[in-house]
């Protein structure tokens, strides 16, 4: 296996703590994934890439910038990834999802911040995750106000774009979007110094738009029953997706997809048919966060949807690629991200008619919405998702975590009883 130290020494991290949780993954990783029987072949593929997911792709993005292209880092899925593809950049994702990288986010925020944001700065402060070191710019948004507030501490250190993010769905507000994508549009033709056309971002379109169509072409699979693969690596192929090439991403969901619907044709499932299906709601779960989905598929039910960014938000929707010209381009853009009906909008009911709707579409027989501890926007949706669920006859559990593993016993014996109680 190659040795990434020195790459790793080259881009400043501190390789003593770093080595430490580069010991911890395989173990982890291990004891959550290679116990599963009847894995599909191709998630070898996903296997591959967590078994060097410091090494292979930062060390791409490294030969990127040798040849002049720049590495944009973002934390949302409302950044368009199309406008950086198009002027020939590069994005990761940089969201944390990891205990790790939390005691050193908590020396540059208060500990009652939300774990997902703690991790994210003290990967970046603790120079210990090479996605944020091979990072040219970070790409923020205004979806919360601890993220806004962590962006300025970020920004302090590292150059931050911020997007502003709107509030509400009206018109005026999916036209002030399509504004910011244009500004950041103009961004990043500074950053990369190439000029955006409209036949690049339509190209730009129609890559990101290929690789959403093989995302869900696996989530389709999950409809069937016995379900053809695991909630825990669904959930793997997206957290990878979001740093991964996006013409390789849509090219091996695509071979998986190929794999699932065989399956499915001929009756094999990684759990026998009539397994509880469990959707699970909520605050994304950023890799390497498998706690919820472990557990879940340990306690005799299975994963067959998420409804969250790490989920179907992350593909749902294509963007019009009829647009032959920019502001006809960034208003498709404007018109596509705003149907993710994030938390963060007021009023929200967008995101209660999608769970409601792929409830009944991958036939689930019980809803578990899970909220990372002081998360204030989706724990005060959360009554709103039970009694919408309540209304129809769904079964919901109500949970809140973090990423440590102390609860993980507690949690154990709620889903547990919540699977037991679906019969």
């Amino acid at each position: 296996m190659t040795d990434y130290h020195p790459m790793w020494e080259e881009l400043g991290m501190d390789l003593e703590t770093h080595d430490l949780l580069c010991d911890a993954l395989p173990v982890a990783f291990g004891d959550t994934y290679l116990s599963q029987e009847n894995r599909p072949e191709n998630m070898a593929f996903y296997d591959f890439v967590v078994s060097g997911i410091h090494g292979i792709r930062p060390a791409e993005f490294i030969e990127m910038k040798k040849e002049g292209r720049k590495v944009f880092g973002t934390f949302c899925v409302f950044v368009p990834d199309e406008v950086v593809v198009a002027c020939n950049g590069a994005v990761t994702g940089l969201c944390g999802g990891s205990q790790f990288w939390v005691p050193d986010g908590e020396k540059h925020i208060p500990s009652d911040t939300c774990p997902l944001i703690k991790a994210s700065l003290g990967a970046h402060f603790g120079k210990t995750c090479p996605y944020f070191m091979v990072s040219d710019m970070y790409v923020g948004e205004t979806t919360c106000d601890g993220k806004k507030k962590a962006y300025e501490v970020l920004g302090a250190d590292k150059e931050t774009y911020i997007m502003d993010m709107p509030q509400m769905k009206r018109p005026c507000d999916i036209e002030k979007w399509k504004e910011e994508i244009a500004a950041f549009a103009a961004k990043v033709e500074e950053v990369t110094g190439v000029t955006l056309t409209a036949e690049n971002l339509a190209e730009a379109i129609k890559v990101i738009n290929a690789k959403r169509a093989a995302l869900k072409r696996v989530y389709d699979c999950r409809k069937a029953d016995p379900v053809p693969i695991s909630g825990k690596d669904a959930l793997l192929m997206i957290q990878i997706a979001f740093f991964d090439d996006p013409v390789r991403c849509a090219e091996m969901a695509n071979k998986l997809a190929d794999e699932l619907e065989q399956r499915i044709a001929d009756g094999v499932g990684v759990f026998p048919a009539g397994t509880k299906r469990i959707m699970v709601t909520g605050t994304p779960l950023a890799i390497p966060n498998w706690k919820l989905h472990h557990i879940i598929e340990t306690s005799g039910a299975v994963v067959v949807c998420e409804d969250m960014c790490t989920g179907s938000r992350y593909f749902e929707n294509q963007v019009d690629e009829s647009g032959t010209m920019l502001d006809e381009q960034f208003m498709a853009l404007s018109e596509r991200y705003m149907k993710n009906n994030c938390a963060c909008f007021t009023p929200n009911p967008g995101r209660l008619e999608d769970i409601v709707r792929q409830a009944k579409e991958y036939n689930v027989d019980g809803v578990i919405d899970c909220n990372l501890k002081f998360c204030t926007l989706y724990n005060i949706e959360k009554q709103s998702v039970a009694d919408l669920l309540a209304e129809e006859g769904i079964p919901c559990l109500s949970l809140e975590t973090d990423y440590a593993d102390n609860d993980a016993e507690q949690l154990r014996t709620r889903i547990g009883a919540f699977v037991e109680m679906l019969g």
